[in-house]
């Protein structure tokens, strides 16, 4: 029996190098929404959410890749793409 294995990495892996200039749209946080509940960050591939119960949440989009997932995950519709205009 063939065993192949692979390499997981943390998520973050952006945060070394500026990625944002790849997305095609970018998170829109709704800051009147958000909770601060902490699902967003912890679903986030790149680790580029910041925030606490206390500041609420936001994307740092010197990093974001625009994947969506934050908009996906968030329970209270507190995220929103916009579209990346250049």
């Amino acid at each position: 029996m063939k065993l192949t294995f692979a390499l997981i990495t943390k998520p973050g892996g952006s945060l070394v190098n500026k990625t944002g200039t790849w997305r095609t749209e970018w998170p829109l946080f709704d800051l009147e929404k958000c909770t601060g509940c902490g699902v967003c960050p912890m679903f986030c591939p790149e680790g580029c959410i910041f925030g606490s119960k206390e500041e609420k949440y936001d994307a740092n989009l010197d990093y974001c890749k625009g994947c969506g997932i934050c908009v996906e995950i968030c329970p209270y519709a507190a995220i929103e793409m916009k579209p990346e205009i250049r």
